[in-house]
């Protein structure tokens, strides 16, 4: 019995994952964007909450960084970094590849923002 809980548990970690672990991965898109990073951010943050529920900014030491996450995966991953001709913007996303809800509302609204 303690073989299965402990096979459980395993299974379930297995499935975290954190914005370093995005990060870890090649970037879904990455691109420049002559806006401020605050005035970039502030255009994607109202349609990512329009897609997905768990949408949440940061400010950082040189930019903002937005996520989407549910309890125990981050999903999104977007860094927007200050540069000298207006910001850099990285997204990373869990299993990019595979469709999911609003990922392409996500992927449009970096793309509009820009």
């Amino acid at each position: 019995m303690r073989i299965l809980i402990g096979a459980l548990v395993v299974g379930l970690l297995a499935g975290c994952s954190t914005p370093g672990d995005l990060k870890s991965g090649k970037p879904s898109i990455s691109a420049a964007s002559s806006k401020a990073p605050k005035q970039y951010a502030l255009c994607v943050m109202p349609k990512w909450q329009d897609a997905r529920t768990g949408a949440a900014m940061s400010e950082t030491e040189t930019g903002y960084r937005l996520i989407v996450a549910t309890d125990t995966t981050a999903e999104e991953l977007l860094e927007v970094n200050r540069s000298q001709t207006g910001s850099n913007v990285v997204l990373y996303q869990r299993l990019s590849w595979a469709p999911g809800y609003g990922r392409a509302a996500i992927e449009k609204a970096v793309r509009d923002c820009l």
